[in-house]
C-alpha cells in the first residue's frame, strides 16, 4: 500500500464526516427532530420550535462545536454523573500522551525510518507506506537508540498521567460516595443464597436470621417473587394501558387513511372507564396475597445506618460462602429483576458457560477477519479469482480494495459483536444493569483487541495462527515481524471506523430513521417522553481502548498513524460531549467503575508495546536498545503494582471510614428519618411481580 491509497482512504473518510457533520447541524435545527438530537433537554424543559420557515435553520453551523468546547467537567457531572466525567477523562488523557508521541515521533522516530536504508527514493505519493516504518531501519543500524529514547519518552509520560487521573478519579469517586444525597441503594443489602426450610417462608428466615445477628441495625425487608409468563403478559399490557391513557386527550380522528393498512390513523377505540380497562380485568392485584410458593432465595434487606449496611455487606455470614451471600443493593433503577431470580448456586456454572460461549464465538469470528485480510493481499486475491485479475488491474480500484474495503467490512461484522457479548453478560447472572454493562465492556474489550489486533497482525490461516503460539519464546519475534507490516490496515481502520463512526455517532442514524417513520408515515405528531438514551459504555469504551492500544503499539514502529489518532481523539472530544450534554441520560450511576479496566488496558499496551519492540530491537541486533528496553518492562510492572494497591480497593469496595462520616452526619436516631427511610427502601425495591404479589396498584413501571 502507497501514500496515494492511504489518501485515497483519508479522502473518502474526510468526505463522509464533513457531509454528515454539515448534516447533523441542519437537521438538530428542526423542531420535528428534537426528540432525537434532544432527549436529555425534553426531560427537563420543552424545547422551543423556532419559526419553520427560518433560513437559517437551512443553514450548516458550527455553533455545536462551540458549546461542547466551552463545557465544563462540572457541566458533565451535573448532566451526567461521574461516568461520564470519567468517559470524558479517557479521551482527555489520550489527547494527551498521543500529542506528547506524536511530537517525538514524528520529528525524531520517522526520518530515522524514512532514511533508514540507502536507497533511492521515489516521489512522496508513490512511495510504500513500509518506507515511513522500522522495518525500513538497516540491521545494526546505530540510530535505533532514538526509537528507545521515544519508547522512554512515551511510557513515562502515560504512567505520570495514568497516575493523576487514577488519583483524580479516586477523589472523585470518593466525594461521590460522601455527596450524594441518601438513597435507598446506601441502606440496603442484597442477599441471595437464603437456605430453604420447610418449616417456615423465606421471608420467615430473613427475618429471623437478621433479627438475630443485626438486632440494633435490621429495620426490615423485602422479599423477590417469581416472574413467570402471565407477570411478563401483565407488565406489557398494564404498560399499553398507560401509554393509551397518556396520549388519549391529545388523539384526535384523522380521517385521512393510514399510509399502510388504509384505516384511519387514529382506528383503536379508547376505553373510558377504568372497569372496562385492562387493568382491571387482567391484573391479579388483590386476587392472590403473597404466596410462599412465588418466593425466591433472594431478599432486599434494609438498615438503620449506612455503616451497618456496608459492614453487612462486607462481612461473611455463614460457614457455608454459598449461603447467605450479602453485597450492597444497586440502586433501585439499576436492578436488572430478572436475574434475581437465578439461585446463587448456578451463577458460577453460567460465568463458565458464558465464558466459553464467548471464546466460541471469538474464533468463529476468525472466518470474516482472514476473509478480510485476503483482501489486503491483491497477489492471493487475483490467484484465487482469476476473473478479478482485470479489475485490480486498474489503479482507483486497487487503491479501494487496499485502502478502504477491508476496514468497512470489518467494522460491518463489529456490529455484531456488542448485542452477542450484551446476551452473554445477561446470562451471566449480574442482578446490575450497570454491572452487566461493565461485564458486557469487558468481553467486547477482548473481543476487539484479539480479533482486530492480533488476529489481523498473525493473518493466515487458522492453523497458522495456532501455530504462532505454540512456542511462547517465539510469540516477540512473531509479533514484531507482523505488526510493521500490518500498520497501513491499523491507519486505514483508525480513517474508517474512527471517523465515520464518530460522524453517525452524532448523526444517530436509527432513531432518526425510527422518528421520521413515526411523524411521516404513523403521523404521531405527540414527542415520545422515554425517547432518551442510556449512554453506551460498552461499545465506546472498548473503541476508544483498542485505538489507544493501537496507537501505543505502532507509535515507534510506524509514526505516521499519530497524526490520524490525534484527528479521531479532537473529533471524540467534541462529539462525545455534545452527546452527553443533549441526547443520553444516566438512568444510574457506577461511581467511576470503568476506570480500572481503563488503567489495566493501557498498562497492557504499554507491556506489549515495549515487548514487540524488544522483539524488533534484537531482530535488528540492537543490544544497546534491547538492553535498555527490558528495565523498562520491569519498571512499568512496578508502577502497574503500586496503582493497584494503591487506588483498586477504592473501586472494589465501600470505604467504612466514608461510612462512619456519614454516620455522624445525619441524624441516625431520629425516629421520623426511620419511618421515612423504611417507607423510601421498601418501595423504591419493587418489580412489578412484587407488587402484584403485595396486592398493590402500580403507579409506575
Amino acid at each position: 500500500m502507497d501514500i496515494s491509497a492511504l489518501l485515497t482512504s483519508a479522502g473518502i473518510n474526510i468526505a463522509i464526516c464533513a457531509v454528515l457533520l454539515s448534516l447533523y447541524s441542519i437537521l438538530r435545527k428542526q423542531p420535528s427532530n428534537a426528540c432525537v438530537y434532544f432527549p436529555r433537554r425534553l426531560l427537563s424543559e420543552p424545547v422551543k420550535h423556532n419559526d419553520p420557515f427560518c433560513l437559517e435553520r437551512f443553514v450548516p453551523s458550527a455553533s455545536w462545536i462551540m458549546r461542547a468546547w466551552q463545557a465544563t467537567d462540572e457541566e458533565i457531572l451535573a448532566v451526567g454523573g461521574v461516568d461520564a466525567v470519567v468517559f470524558m477523562r479517557i479521551v482527555v488523557f489520550s489527547l494527551r500522551v498521543f500529542t506528547i508521541a506524536a511530537l517525538i515521533c514524528i520529528f525524531l522516530v520517522l526520518p530515522m525510518n524514512y532514511y533508514g536504508q540507502n536507497m533511492q527514493h521515489k516521489k512522496f505519493h508513490a512511495e510504500s507506506l513500509e518506507i515511513f516504518t522500522i522495518g525500513n531501519v538497516r540491521e545494526g543500524s546505530k540510530w535505533l537508540w532514538t526509537h528507545c529514547l521515544a519508547l522512554y519518552v512515551i511510557t513515562g509520560s502515560a504512567c505520570i498521567l495514568l497516575y493523576f487521573e487514577y488519583k483524580s478519579i479516586t477523589k472523585m469517586r470518593l466525594a461521590h460516595i460522601t455527596g450524594s444525597p441518601p438513597n435507598p441503594s446506601h441502606f440496603t443489602v442484597l442477599v441471595r443464597g437464603i437456605p430453604w426450610s420447610p418449616d417456615h417462608s423465606y421471608s420467615t428466615a430473613v427475618e429471623n436470621f437478621f433479627s438475630t445477628f443485626y438486632p440494633a441495625s435490621y429495620l426490615s425487608h423485602q422479599m423477590v417473587y417469581r416472574t413467570g409468563t402471565v407477570d411478563k403478559l401483565m407488565e406489557d399490557a398494564e404498560r399499553m394501558y398507560r401509554m393509551l391513557k397518556s396520549i388519549e386527550p391529545h388523539c384526535k380522528e384523522i380521517p385521512l387513511p393510514c399510509c399502510l393498512c388504509g384505516g384511519t390513523t387514529h382506528s383503536f377505540k379508547m376505553l373510558k372507564n377504568e372497569s372496562e380497562s385492562v387493568k382491571s380485568k387482567t391484573s391479579i392485584d388483590g386476587l392472590h396475597p403473597i404466596h410462599r410458593e412465588k418466593e425466591r432465595p433472594a431478599a432486599f434487606v434494609f438498615f438503620r445506618t449506612r455503616y451497618a449496611a456496608v459492614i453487612a455487606a462486607e462481612v461473611l455470614q455463614s460457614h457455608n460462602p454459598m449461603l447467605w451471600v450479602t453485597q450492597l443493593a444497586p440502586e433501585p433503577h439499576d436492578v436488572y429483576w430478572s436475574n434475581l431470580s437465578i439461585p446463587y448456586k448456578q451463577v458460577w456454572l453460567r460465568k463458565i458457560a458464558t465464558l466459553l460461549g464467548s471464546v466460541v464465538f471469538m474464533f468463529l469470528f476468525l472466518i470474516p477477519v482472514t476473509f478480510v485480510q485476503g483482501l489486503t493481499q491483491l497477489d492471493q486475491l487475483s490467484h484465487t479469482f482469476p476473473f478479478l485479475q482485470g479489475i485490480l488491474k486498474q489503479k482507483y480500484m486497487k487503491q479501494l480494495v487496499t485502502g478502504y474495503l477491508p476496514s468497512v467490512i470489518l467494522i460491518l461484522f463489529l456490529y455484531a459483536v456488542p448485542p452477542t457479548m450484551m446476551l452473554f453478560s445477561a446470562m451471566e447472572g449480574n442482578v446490575s444493569r450497570s454491572e452487566r454493562k461493565k461485564s458486557a465492556c469487558i468481553k467486547v474489550l477482548y473481543f476487539t483487541i484479539w480479533n482486530v489486533f492480533f488476529v489481523n497482525v498473525l493473518s493466515g490461516s487458522v492453523i497458522s495462527q495456532l501455530s504462532v503460539f505454540s512456542s511462547v519464546r517465539d510469540i516477540p519475534v512473531e509479533l514484531a515481524k507482523a505488526v510493521p507490516t500490518q500498520a497501513t490496515f491499523f491507519t486505514t481502520y483508525v480513517l474508517s471506523s474512527g471517523w465515520a463512526s464518530l460522524s453517525c455517532e452524532v448523526m444517530q442514524p436509527f432513531p432518526l430513521f425510527c422518528n421520521a417513520f413515526s411523524k411521516f408515515i404513523l403521523r404521531v405528531q405527540e414527542e415520545p417522553k422515554n425517547c432518551a438514551l442510556n449512554f453506551p459504555h460498552h461499545t465506546e469504551i472498548p473503541r476508544l481502548l483498542l485505538f489507544g492500544l493501537l496507537g501505543f503499539t505502532c507509535s515507534v514502529l510506524a509514526p505516521l498513524i499519530l497524526p490520524f489518532m490525534l484527528v479521531y481523539f479532537f473529533l471524540a472530544f467534541l462529539v462525545y460531549r455534545n452527546q452527553i450534554l443533549n441526547v443520553y441520560v444516566s438512568k444510574y450511576e457506577s461511581g467511576g467503575r470503568f476506570w480500572p479496566i481503563v488503567h489495566n488496558t493501557t498498562i497492557f499496551s504499554l507491556l506489549l508495546t515495549q515487548v514487540i519492540a524488544l522483539g524488533v530491537f534484537g531482530m535488528k541486533k540492537s543490544p544497546v536498545a534491547s538492553g535498555f528496553t527490558i528495565p523498562l518492562i520491569l519498571l512499568t510492572l512496578l508502577f502497574n503494582e503500586y496503582c493497584r494497591h494503591r487506588f483498586s480497593p477504592v473501586f472494589k469496595s465501600s470505604p467504612v471510614q466514608v461510612s462512619i462520616r456519614n454516620l455522624f452526619r445525619s441524624l441516625e436516631n431520629s425516629p421520623t428519618i426511620f419511618q421515612l427511610r423504611l417507607f423510601g427502601c421498601t418501595g423504591s425495591y419493587r418489580d412489578g411481580s412484587t407488587r402484584r404479589a403485595m396486592g398493590e396498584a402500580r403507579s409506575d413501571i
